[in-house]
């Protein structure tokens, strides 16, 4: 009953509050990303945790002064060029296929099958996309909601060494040692990803718009930015850049080799099946780690439904949001049979270190 007192409560305060949610939760994670940097500094420098965090915010915030300026404007540009070319070739393609085939006695219409297709696609991106760009464009027009993520983020960072000191006083003196598995094993999930999900947007990122502009992809620049946009939807980015790259490359074909379109889709098709792999089996569990360790079906399932519920920042944290939900729901499961919570790791797999 005080258990199910709880979950009531938390439902109905997170509904009345929920506009709040958004920015809190890109202060927690603002402050997640950069509080290692700023413990970093803390031990090179033998300086006050404060000091620490005041430099860490100050650079951060010339960066972000710098970086609209240089670098924003080509980059818009180009994907504003990216979203013309792909209404262009969306309208030939209707063209091409406008007229109705006759197979086997039935008739196919082109058009409607088209139209089609294009509102489906439509419909999968909206909630994961349109819901983004109003977010973002909420929170960069909003100057009080900018300074009260900055301002959570910078308190989070400054006083983590008390927040997570008396985090660990709030369960019964039973439960500490169980609180402290936990707390290792879940921070050590939301720790990888983000970390590494940055750091893999970054190297996917650059390495798409280096290959791109090498095999002349139309766009090498815009397509780059895009792929490392991808990196952040788990199992269905990849497919979501090729069906992109492959319209350009059929319709528009390489800006600088001389092969024919054709062939040019069959050179990003390739280059693109082997980057999949390499990502798969050597990026990922080397920079994101394996420690969310989910299926592709329930990665896309998430996705899916964290859109839904809440746009971009559902899909962003729909992963490690799971992993989660399976660390605890296992331990609630165990203790409800009576058995170990914390079984043995499998073999090549490691505890989850105390330092974490």
């Amino acid at each position: 009953m005080v258990a199910a007192g709880l979950v009531a409560l938390a439902a109905y305060l997170l509904s009345r509050f929920k506009a709040v949610l958004p920015p809190l939760i890109l202060a927690i994670i603002l402050a997640y990303v950069l509080a290692p940097s700023v413990g970093f500094l803390q031990q090179r420098l033998k300086i006050p945790r404060w000091l620490a965090t005041l430099m860490v915010y100050s650079q951060m915030l010339a960066v972000l002064v710098l970086l609209p300026a240089l670098f924003i404007p080509p980059v818009v540009e180009r994907l504003q060029l990216l979203a013309a070319a792909l209404e262009q070739i969306l309208a030939s393609l209707e063209t091409y296929m406008g007229g109705a085939v006759v197979i086997g006695g039935v008739t196919i219409d082109g058009a409607q099958i088209i139209e089609q297709a294009v509102v489906t696609l439509r419909n999968i991106l909206e909630p994961i996309f349109g819901r983004t760009l109003g977010f973002a464009f909420e929170v960069l027009g909003s100057a009080v909601m900018g300074i009260f993520v900055l301002v959570i983020s910078f308190y989070l960072v400054k006083d983590s060494a008390k927040l997570r000191a008396w985090l660990r006083t709030l369960p019964p003196a039973n439960y500490r040692a169980d609180f402290r598995r936990l707390w290792h094993e879940i921070n050590a999930i939301w720790g990888g990803f983000f970390r590494g999900q940055l750091l893999l947007a970054l190297v996917v990122g650059t390495g798409f718009t280096l290959v791109g502009s090498l095999i002349g992809l139309p766009f090498a620049l815009a397509m780059g930015v895009l792929a490392g946009l991808m990196e952040f939807l788990p199992s269905i980015g990849h497919t979501i850049w090729m069906v992109v790259a492959g319209l350009l490359a059929i319709f528009e074909g390489s800006t600088w080799l001389p092969i024919p379109n054709w062939a040019m889709l069959v050179l990003v098709a390739g280059l693109h099946t082997l980057f999949a792999q390499f990502d798969l089996n050597y990026l990922m569990p080397r920079i994101v780690g394996r420690r969310i360790r989910l299926h592709p079906l329930v990665i896309i399932l998430g996705i899916i439904a964290g859109a839904s519920v809440a746009g971009a920042l559902g899909v962003f944290l729909a992963a490690p949001t799971i992993a989660t939900s399976r660390v605890l729901g296992r331990y609630v499961f165990a203790n409800l049979f009576d058995e170990e919570p914390f079984p043995p790791p499998a073999a090549g797999q490691h505890e989850p270190s105390a330092s974490a």
